[in-house]
């Protein structure tokens, strides 16, 4: 009996733990893809090109996976989620990663995974904009997420304008003459380019997000969410890239760092990330998965300073302070938003037996169910998540 009881202890710690210990594997991801994308860039590999080879990785990935375990729970493919499903291929594999890919070939991976923290501000504009999230000034909490909002903006803008003193967080190997003379240090121009495109690219994840969510809701099965989007990823990729890129040398790739840039980001950053995401964003909500991002930051500052060599700006780390700062304001006001549905649901129940009130918190939360409204004018971030 102590054993099965110690066994249920150590299941119910583990559930509990699972969404943060999934959300932080994937900021480990997404450094290394970062540092190894910039490394293909770097050898001629065109960020077009890297996006459609990295879904069709990803979708010889998951593919099998979501054929086999959701054959008997995979609903009836219907058009309004087909045409859903096109539209998250769009948002993320073709819209974000692009942009997002050519505002760090204007910048630096340090800046660009810094420039992220604003997605948590952008997702919750966003909600406002589409009526799908409330503010109500009377309370503390909810005025936190509009003060967040403004400072993290205010960080982005900050990381646009002011660039500051160069340094290195980790010292390497001095370049040598040669090497500091073909240096392809971005100008003003091109970073503030760079920053605009970086934060074009959060509003298409942002969308990505909430869109996501609503899918979910009308096609509950994650493992084929995620081979339908990376398929038609292809597709809308290939596309893109025979409209921008006419050189069809570009399509050529060898056994180097644009392969493993490929391989390493179709499967981590794009089969396991999409599948991951969602699996954590119908249990915790969006909010939950954006903050993380700090940590994804701070890991790709140290490996960008190791591998490529990076310099840091005192204007970038200024508006990252003042970016996360927002952030975790964001994320306090979604939390105490949680909490207090929580609460008001409680409330409404009338029948409250005894034994239910002996839960214990992880059993609690293991009942919490994120539902997505599909009327005006309600929520659609759950509380405690990105």
């Amino acid at each position: 009996m102590e054993d099965q009881n110690a066994s249920n202890g150590l299941g119910k710690v583990f559930r509990k733990v699972k969404p943060y210990l999934a959300i932080v594997s994937l900021q480990f991801g997404y450094s290394g893809m970062y540092v190894i994308t910039m490394v293909s860039f770097k050898h001629g590999m065109s960020h077009w090109v890297l996006s459609v080879y990295r879904h069709l990785v990803a979708t010889l990935i998951m593919a099998p996976f979501a054929f086999v375990l959701e054959r008997k729970i995979r609903p009836k493919m219907t058009l309004p989620v087909f045409l859903r499903l096109a539209a998250l291929a769009f948002l993320e594999p073709v819209l974000d990663q692009n942009l997002y890919n050519i505002g760090m070939k204007n910048t630096s991976t340090t800046f660009a995974s810094a420039s992220i923290n604003i997605l948590p501000a952008i997702t919750f504009i966003l909600a406002l904009i589409c009526r799908l999230e409330t503010v109500n000034f009377r309370k503390i909490h909810s005025v936190a997420k509009v003060v967040g909002t403004a400072v993290t903006v205010s960080g982005a803008m900050v990381m646009t304008l002011y660039k500051g003193q160069a340094f290195q967080i980790i010292k390497g190997h001095a370049p040598s003459q040669h090497e500091s003379g073909s240096s392809t240090e971005p100008s003003e121009q091109h970073w503030v380019l760079g920053t605009v495109m970086l934060i074009a690219s959060c509003g298409g994840w942002a969308s990505f997000f909430i869109l996501q969510s609503f899918t979910l809701k009308m096609y509950p099965a994650e493992l084929s969410v995620t081979a339908w989007i990376c398929f038609l990823g292809i597709f809308e990729g290939a596309i893109a890239t025979l409209i921008f890129e006419r050189d069809m040398s570009v399509w050529s790739i060898g056994l180097d760092s644009r392969l493993l840039a490929c391989v390493y980001s179709g499967v981590v950053c794009s089969g396991m990330a999409y599948y991951v995401q969602g699996v954590v964003t119908r249990e915790r909500g969006p909010v939950f998965v954006t903050s993380f991002s700090p940590l994804c930051m701070i890991i790709t500052a140290a490996l960008g300073s190791i591998v490529l060599a990076e310099q840091v700006y005192t204007g970038s780390i200024i508006g990252a302070i003042i970016i996360v700062t927002g952030l975790y304001t964001v994320v306090w006001g979604k939390s105490k938003d949680s909490l207090n549905t929580t609460d008001a649901g409680r409330s409404e129940d009338q029948e409250l037996p005894i034994k239910d009130g002996t839960k214990s918190g992880s059993d609690i939360f293991d009942s919490i169910e994120i539902n997505v409204p599909t009327g005006a004018g309600k929520s659609v971030l759950p509380s405690a998540r990105t």
